[in-house]
């Protein structure tokens, strides 16, 4: 664990949860990620919740469901994946970058071993939003004894508008890679930095005050923020996906899982 001082970032409009502890873990191949545990503030105990978050998130977006979680008797532990929020980024930058979806398997993998089993109570839950549903879910086909039970929302198992069918994007983007440009970023629409002039219409959310939170949030702390993904990230994703759609795998899964999606999302494929 890194002896360096970690911080979270509060803003008037998310406060920070009370009893936070927050600090730094090396991972196995030695990325260093910031992390934060919450202890309960209800009185029942019911265990800890580990809650990955999405693509270009950081776990000051999360105080609201942390503290949602404290009042009903659980601890949160979290983390910033690598390459956003206040971990290591991998690459020049705020671009979104990794090398191989697995590495982010690895973080969690890291994290159980060295702060949630010493650190927090169990049993443990794994809760993973969209990027950390599509982790999630890699996570509960490996190991049984890691987690009793996932709850993911919106995990990332299919993505809509996707120019070919998800095999054939795939192996396009691999060969992209293949000639140099895992470092491209391409730009969409939806990439742009939120503010408050893009609320209309954007696809993340139809509540203006957490959308504005979380504007609040980058305002004060721009380094936490991750824009575009290079094709490196897109080309790992794909290939996550398309594991976790291959006939065989749900066969695989070794805990019992609850996933919810969202009717008009157009982020992620409820359909998928």
């Amino acid at each position: 664990v890194s002896a360096e001082i970690a911080k979270l970032v509060a803003v008037p409009s998310n406060p920070e949860p009370d009893g936070a502890r927050v600090g730094y873990f090396l991972t196995r191949d030695g990325v260093r990620l910031r992390y934060a545990l919450f202890p309960r503030t209800g009185a029942e105990h019911r265990g800890t919740v580990c809650l990955v978050q999405g693509r270009a998130e950081c776990i000051e977006k999360y105080f609201e469901t942390v503290r949602d979680f404290q009042k009903r008797g659980f601890w949160v532990a979290t983390f910033d994946l690598r390459g956003q929020g206040g971990s290591e980024r991998l690459i020049p930058g705020r671009t979104g970058y990794v090398e191989n979806f697995d590495d982010y398997l690895a973080d969690l993998t890291s994290f159980h071993a060295d702060i949630l089993l010493p650190d927090c109570p169990p049993p443990f839950y794994l809760v993973g939003h969209s990027t950390g549903g599509l982790i999630s879910l890699m996570a509960a086909a490996r190991d049984r004894l890691m987690f009793d039970r996932a709850f993911l929302s919106a995990p990332m198992v299919g993505l809509p508008g996707l120019p070919f069918e998800l095999k054939w994007t795939a192996r396009l983007v691999a060969g992209l890679r293949f000639l140099g440009l895992s470092r491209l970023a391409l730009r969409r629409k939806e990439d742009k930095p939120q503010s408050a002039e893009r609320f209309a219409g954007n696809p993340l959310t139809s509540d203006r005050g957490r959308y504005m939170r979380a504007v609040d949030i980058y305002g004060a702390a721009p380094e936490l923020e991750v824009t575009i993904p290079t094709l490196a990230w897109i080309g790992s994703a794909l290939d996550a996906m398309r594991r976790v759609n291959a006939d065989g795998f749900p066969a695989s899964l070794k805990i019992p899982i609850f996933i919810v999606g969202a009717a008009c999302d157009t982020v992620v494929s409820t359909r998928s």
